[in-house]
């Protein structure tokens, strides 16, 4: 069988396994059921005016995994270089370097690998965004915290990041300029802009955050604490004032707990507290609704979600400030529950604000319902109280019907990494004018682990290249003829070529 047959075959077998996989990678979002909750029928917004993409922990990683870019590829030829007149006399040296060698080798190839992987990695995260705006159309885009893979990096690496993440990742899409107010689906620019919230991997813990850190954070990627107020458009309201209105709130949730490295960076955090908290409308007011996008989750106990409670601190001669944590101190949880949403027993008989808390940071993901209960009550499996306060917590799960008590959910993402299946969540809210307040809906989805794209992409190359060269092979072999590379006769008889027969026209 001729070559060119033979890879034409083999393209032929690859094509469909390359055609089913291409088409899955580049439509799951329809297979998977990725989309966002719709309104009711008998509402009149459909879809839902406010439609969130929601991502969660990209950590991009750079050149401080790779190897130094100045150091010597085969530094073993180095030391034979200084050496080489001892050869003959110590067979021990020589045998050193020739096993020195396969090693820097080795280690040449793994740096190679690494950065393979850290191209691939971009182009799996920005075909889950591409692929999922595409599909979904939602009005905003968030990215909930650790956008990065360390706060330790230089500013030269932070910003060669940067470059990759507007540039790959969210090519297209822009940062979140300063705005105060807005109406839903006014601006369509809100479409191609990504609200990102700091995580500890952008600007460090409490006890390692400055100034630096905050200052090129904002240069790059927007803001770490601001809010808006999106209403709904005069048509679709009633002549009453206030409009109902949706509240999106930013929150450096970094540097809530103490001891803090930069006091005056917390004082900026209580600040903006303080002014959401003064701006608020009150709390039995209905019409407005308040999302909370911030990057910690809250307290809660051991075994409601995948990770627990857990607190580390620098030495003191480190200043002693909080060096890592898994969740907000009980205290910043009750201070965000009360002061933002009113679910307290000082605000309003604790009756709540309606709302949602989304955030990131545990990456295995979590949804928890947070509550008033009582200080008499009976804790179960999946229900806790926290401390002395009346606020209960409860892995949330839509079989379970909800508690009658005022209560707030809170979503923590699952990670966007290849590693835990590359998942996205899609918020929805709408306003129900019969009930006169907001209605949210959620869901979740996932493309899966990272292998599946790369063989997918993997097969689609072999199949082309395949297939390519069994053209080039075929064409090439009567090209080869016609140019007189082989004896061929004139008159249409046959030729040998390397043991085979064709036919000369």
């Amino acid at each position: 069988m001729q070559l060119s047959r033979l890879l034409f075959l083999v393209s032929l077998l690859l094509a469909p396994l390359a055609l089913l996989g291409t088409t899955w990678l580049y439509t799951y979002p329809l297979l998977h059921g990725c989309a966002f909750p719709l309104p009711p029928a008998n509402t009149s917004n459909a879809p839902a005016p406010f439609r969130l993409l929601a991502l969660g922990d990209p950590q991009l990683e750079g050149d401080s995994s790779l190897p130094d870019p100045n150091a010597l590829v085969f530094p073993s030829l180095a030391h034979f270089a200084q050496h080489y007149d001892l050869w003959d006399l110590s067979p021990r040296l020589a045998k050193n370097t020739v096993k020195g060698i396969a090693g820097d080798v080795g280690v040449w190839l793994e740096g190679k690998r690494k950065a393979v992987d850290l191209w691939g990695n971009d182009l799996y995260l920005a075909h889950i965004v591409s692929v999922l705006r595409w599909w979904t159309r939602p009005s905003h885009v968030a990215v909930l915290g650790d956008l990065l893979g360390s706060q330790w990096i230089s500013d030269g690496e932070f910003e060669g990041r940067g470059r990759r993440y507007w540039g790959v990742v969210m090519r297209g899409l822009q940062k979140v300029p300063d705005w105060f107010y807005g109406v839903l689906g006014a601006d369509e620019s809100w479409s191609k802009r990504v609200i990102n919230i700091a995580g500890n991997h952008d600007i460090g813990y409490a006890g390692d955050l400055d100034e630096s850190r905050i200052a090129r954070f904002e240069q790059a990627f927007g803001s770490v604490n601001w809010d808006i107020w999106f209403t709904l458009p005069a048509s679709t309201t009633n002549t009453t004032s206030p409009p109902p209105a949706l509240r999106l709130i930013i929150l450096n949730s970094m540097n809530l707990d103490t001891p803090a490295l930069a006091p005056a960076l917390q004082t900026e955090t209580y600040d903006f507290l303080n002014h959401l908290i003064s701006t608020s409308r009150p709390v039995a007011d209905k019409s407005v609704s308040t999302i909370l996008l911030t990057h910690i989750p809250l307290h809660k106990e051991a075994g409601i979600c995948v990770d627990a409670p857990f607190f580390d601190f620098f030495n003191g001669d480190e200043g002693g400030g909080v060096k890592e944590q898994n969740m907000l101190s009980d205290h910043a949880s009750k201070m965000l529950l009360e002061g933002i949403f009113g679910l307290g027993e000082r605000a309003d008989g604790g009756s709540g604000r309606r709302g949602v808390i989304v955030g990131g940071h545990d990456h295995e993901g979590c949804g928890v319902l947070h509550y008033l209960g009582t200080k008499e009550e009976e804790k179960s499996l999946d229900e806790t109280v926290a401390g002395d306060a009346l606020t209960s917590a409860r892995r949330y799960a839509s079989s379970l019907p909800l508690p009658d008590a005022p209560h707030l959910r809170e979503i923590t993402l699952r990670s966007m990494m290849g590693d835990f299946g590359g998942y996205a969540g899609f918020l929805s809210a709408w306003f129900d004018a019969e009930l006169g307040e907001w209605q949210m809906g959620f869901e979740t989805c996932g493309v899966g682990v990272q292998h599946w794209w790369w063989g997918v992409h993997v097969v689609d190359l072999i199949a082309v290249l395949v297939g390519v060269a069994g053209v080039l092979g075929y064409y090439g072999l009567f090209l080869w003829v016609d140019y007189g590379c082989l004896p061929h006769n004139y008159s249409g008889v046959k030729v040998a070529v390397k043991g085979k027969r064709i036919m000369r026209d």
